[in-house]
């Protein structure tokens, strides 16, 4: 029975995703992707809360802080990228890279979010921060 348990928990405990850190880029501004078909069929829309990431789960959520300034954003998974080739573990939309700061590329750390603690909205402060930025 306790080696069971033992064994549960170590189960529990490997499947948990922790945070990955790494280069993120933004797409759908000047690169023809808004309005195209992303993978999971949807249209892209760069004004979004949406990125793409290699692994995670289509409609899943992540939270991504940029590690030079602290700031972070909700974005829900609709497309698969970058390509692993480039290095980079996510790809924001352009208007969620706004919300953090983030000029071309910058070093981020992505988390998962608990599907109950997303209200599936931007917040207040997420457009506070995108209305400032310059588009």
């Amino acid at each position: 029975m306790i080696r069971s348990v033992v064994v549960f928990a170590l189960c529990v405990a490997s499947s948990h995703v922790s945070a990955e850190q790494g280069q993120a880029s933004h797409y759908g501004h000047g690169d023809g992707f808004h309005g195209r078909k992303t993978a999971n069929g949807e249209r892209f829309n760069a004004a979004a809360m949406t990125a793409a990431h290699r692994t995670r789960p289509m409609g899943s959520y992540v939270k991504v802080t940029n590690l030079a300034n602290g700031r972070s954003v909700r974005v829900r998974i609709n497309d698969r990228g970058p390509a692993r080739r480039t290095g980079k573990i996510i790809d924001l939309s352009y208007a969620a890279s706004r919300v953090i700061g983030m000029g071309g590329t910058a070093n981020v750390s992505v988390q998962e979010v608990a599907v109950k603690a997303v209200a599936g909205r931007t917040t207040n402060e997420e457009w506070t921060l995108l209305m400032q930025s310059p588009l």
